[in-house]
């Protein structure tokens, strides 16, 4: 299975979930996997997508948060209005982060999808490629088949949401929204394939999610077409100039969050880590990344490897770890692969001081699935936990809208950013009015930075395409995921 880079950070996380294929269980130096993947993918190595901020002076080359100020929008309904960036990370000479966006318009407190945005004219408004006197149409293209059924349904399930949610209470220009759905049966081929049919029939894709994105780049730039993915996982989709993400990310840079809050808490366990992954869609590249940044925070990692998909014994890789006296463990995956790990920890013996992992195993299938041997698993997430949903509106609401369109659906990491794509879009469109093009829309996508969707999720770099700073921390205990870090902790990013 030939291996795809994946862009950056936070993105990381998304991209190793997807599936898996990967080093059959061999060890690699961190060198050695990106040198295989810039092999096999055709690309330099220092080959990256659009990045903003400033490189920090010290060794680290950590950087603060991006930003850029954001419009405060109209005054619309009473609402809070959006976070400020955060500062810039420490350690390492990072550049300071500057003033985060507020998200575009004052928070809504419910009811109109539209409350506080602000208004463009709607005079000179031309229909065009999916534009009709009565909708605008916008379409999603998420890996639903193959390797790993229903890998990225929740994304879709997320967007049909909001199109009903938008529906009910707003429209833009008089228009309402259609959605059309494609399948990218993860695989770039498909992935192209449905980039080629929503160029014809969508005026822009909205919270698309694919382990292999890069199928359907050049398409997207070559119609034209805006796509506000729900995360890019490709250096190549990163790239592609009319393409960003809700969640923005770069595959040379990592947060530091995960490596930083643990060395406060706990130093000593991160002095003898370990970092496993599955490698698909990006995620070689993306442990790599990770392993080269979090030595530069000050991390020791005695133990890197890949775990190939056809592998179903995990009990070498613990032995490994056992016999190398890890006690911090970092692992990149789809949750059903962290199930088997846990358990097979668990049948070892072997309980290290710290089992983290991304928002991926976020998820009511990894409690469920992982029983007793998932207590005690830290995820770093940088959205609002759905156990706080109450707090905030936008995640309540998309919680509340799921159900109406996917009874019985469980919200999840990768619902939260389509869902934030889609009301990025809707954002954007209104504010355009009558000069909503193609091209206008991705001008005016161009300069988001800080994106919260409403404190929905932390600042995100829509624009820039770089990885957010801000990450907050939950641990399984008991069944139910707990906060332990009271908030996020914005430690900035670091190259890898």
């Amino acid at each position: 299975m030939r291996r795809l880079h994946s862009t950056a950070a936070a993105a990381a996380a998304l991209v190793a979930m997807m599936t898996a294929a990967a080093c059959g269980g061999s060890q690699l130096s961190p060198a050695e996997v990106r040198a295989a993947n810039d092999a096999v993918a055709g690309q330099a190595a220092s080959a990256s997508g659009t990045t903003t901020g400033t490189t920090g002076t010290g060794s680290s080359e950590s950087t603060g948060s991006t930003g850029g100020t954001g419009g405060t929008g109209g005054t619309g309904s009473a609402g809070t209005a959006g976070t400020t960036g955060s500062s810039g990370g420490s350690g390492g000479g990072g550049g300071p982060g500057s003033t985060g966006s507020t998200g575009g318009s004052t928070a809504p407190t419910g009811g109109s999808a539209a409350a506080g945005v602000p208004k463009g004219s709607c005079a000179g408004f031309k229909n065009q490629t999916g534009v009709t006197n009565s909708t605008i149409t916008i379409g999603n293209a998420s890996d639903i088949s193959g390797p790993v059924p229903g890998l990225f349904t929740s994304a879709q399930q997320a967007v049909k949401a909001y199109v009903a949610y938008f529906n009910s209470t707003s429209s833009i220009c008089g228009r309402k929204l259609a959605l059309t759905t494609e399948d990218s049966r993860t695989d770039a081929g498909a992935d192209q394939q449905a980039y080629t049919q929503l160029c014809a029939s969508s005026f822009a894709a909205v919270g698309s999610m694919s382990a292999f994105d890069s199928g359907g780049a050049p398409t997207a730039q070559q119609c034209g077409l805006p796509d506000i993915r729900t995360a890019s996982t490709t250096t190549q989709r990163n790239a592609c100039t009319t393409c960003f993400a809700a969640q923005g990310s770069n595959a040379n840079y990592y947060e530091n969050a995960p490596a930083d809050y643990f060395i406060k808490h706990d130093k000593a366990a991160t002095q003898h880590a370990a970092i496993l992954y599955i490698n698909a869609g990006g995620a070689a590249q993306n442990a790599a990344t990770m392993h080269s940044a979090f030595a530069k925070r000050g991390m020791k990692i005695d133990y890197f490897a890949g775990i190939d998909t056809t592998e179903f014994n995990y009990g070498p890789y613990v032995q490994a770890m056992k016999s190398k006296g890890i006690r911090y463990i970092i692992f990149l995956g789809p949750y059903q692969d962290t199930v088997r790990l846990v358990q097979t920890m668990q049948q070892a013996k072997f309980k290290p001081d710290v089992f983290l992992q991304d928002p991926t195993v976020y998820d009511p299938g990894y409690v469920k699935q992982a029983g007793s041997a998932g207590e005690g698993t830290y995820v770093y997430m940088n959205f609002v936990p759905f156990e706080q949903a109450s707090s905030n509106t936008q995640m309540s609401t998309y919680i509340r809208w799921l159900q109406q369109v996917a009874p019985g659906a469980s919200p999840s990491f990768y619902g939260v950013f389509a869902w934030s794509a889609a009301a990025l879009f809707t954002q954007e469109a209104i504010k355009l009015g009558g000069k909503l093009t193609r091209a206008s829309m991705v001008s005016a996508l161009k300069g988001v930075h800080g994106w919260t969707n409403h404190k929905m999720t932390a600042p995100q770099d829509v624009g820039g395409k770089i990885n957010g700073s801000c990450w907050r921390f939950v641990q399984l205990r008991g069944g139910k995921w707990v906060p332990v870090s009271g908030g996020y902790q914005c430690d900035g990013v670091t190259r890898g």
